[in-house]
């Protein structure tokens, strides 16, 4: 019988974001460590989970089911995970996760509970009712976690000040590249991006950006419910030839390998892993400096609470323009495709700084918190 501790990771699903492909890499990196059992909500897998790893789903839920019916569900659900979970140390991530996780120690649950934070939930919870129920939520349930973990400092100061939580570990994502393999060929000035198709990624601002820039091509990558509304701008802006939309990649890294700059435009994040992707590709990075995350990667002495209003900054590690301004992203942009000195100045740079977010520094950390 085995006398390691049993880990109980639960996220909602493990489609193709950021957080989940976290959770992937901690699984694949922890399993010689714990007995791992992955808690989904919903049946979307996209990242590869080792063949061991037991896999329980809480529910098949709906990700376009009502707000108040999903409010109304997670006392249910969280009694329904504590009848199914035995484990040692409890991990959740994202909001109702993260929820249920808590309200099944409410409900009197044994297991270490450790909740993950992925966002800045200020922005992320702005609006209308829902984001006012969520608001309230996580200022009610996070407190009553035996440990928090922001995956940045940025992100962890929205909860203490905006949240009143305290018992906060910052954890950054981890970067893992291995070889990329059938390297994609360019015939022009590439700009490359990766990320969901949503709102908060704010992809138009690229897109509108794109509209002014002569000889260069613009590749996203990434699925997601606005695809439809993206390929309407682009054809609209009659930037077919120019903007080429390539849908959820198994191996993403393959367009990254010879790009000529990596592009960012989101209006809100945690800790982006796509930058630190970038970086490892040694890729010169234009970014929207958003909160937070990428003034955090690309400008680490600088103040992370700063944001940019109305300035282009470049950066130690790559350059920062204000959140929405299609005017100074494009400005960005440009200067990447006529300053060569410049590009190649943040290539160089690019490796070395991905490499202070190597995989085994960050695994020994979660290791530490869930030995603390």
């Amino acid at each position: 019988m085995s006398n390691k501790k049993k880990l109980a990771i639960f996220i909602y699903s493990l489609a193709s974001g950021g957080a989940e492909r976290v959770v992937s890499i901690l699984i694949e990196e922890l399993k010689s460590y714990y007995n791992i059992i992955l808690y989904l909500m919903n049946d979307n897998v996209f990242y590869k989970i080792p063949k061991d790893i037991k896999i329980v789903f809480l529910e098949n839920s709906n990700p376009h089911e009502n707000g108040l019916k999903k409010l109304l569900k997670l006392p249910f659900l969280a009694w329904k995970y504590k009848k199914l979970n035995d484990s040692d140390i409890s991990l959740s991530f994202m909001n109702r996760p993260n929820y249920i996780n808590v309200l099944v120690k409410l409900f009197g649950m044994k297991s270490k509970v450790l909740i993950s934070e992925r966002a800045m939930p200020s922005l992320q919870h702005k609006n209308g009712l829902q984001g006012w129920i969520n608001r309230k939520l996580i200022k009610f349930l996070y407190r009553k976690a035996d440990i928090v973990i922001s995956n940045s400092f940025g992100n962890r100061n929205d909860l203490e000040k905006n949240f009143g939580i305290k018992n906060i570990n910052v954890i950054h994502n981890p970067v893992l590249l291995s070889d990329v393999t059938n390297p994609i060929n360019y015939d022009c000035f590439t700009f490359v991006t990766i990320g969901r198709l949503d709102k908060g990624k704010n992809h138009n601002l690229m897109i509108q950006a794109m509209a002014n820039i002569e000889s260069a091509k613009l590749y996203i990558i990434g699925g997601g419910e606005l695809r439809d509304n993206l390929e309407f701008k682009i054809k609209n802006l009659e930037l077919s030839d120019k903007v080429i939309l390539l849908g959820r990649q198994s191996n993403p890294y393959k367009y990254l390998a010879k790009a000529d700059c990596f592009i960012f435009s989101s209006n809100y994040e945690g800790f982006p892993n796509v930058l630190l992707e970038a970086l490892a590709c040694g890729l010169p990075i234009v970014s929207t400096d958003c909160q937070s995350g990428p003034r955090e990667i690309l400008a680490p002495d600088t103040d992370v609470n700063f944001q940019l209003k109305s300035d282009i900054e470049f950066a130690e590690y790559g350059i920062l323009t204000p959140v929405g301004d299609v005017a100074r992203m494009q400005e960005a942009m440009q200067m990447m495709i006529d300053d060569q000195n410049m590009r190649m100045k943040y290539k160089t740079k690019a490796k070395s700084r991905a490499k202070e977010f190597d995989k085994e520094k960050i695994i020994q950390q979660w290791i530490d918190i869930f030995e603390k």
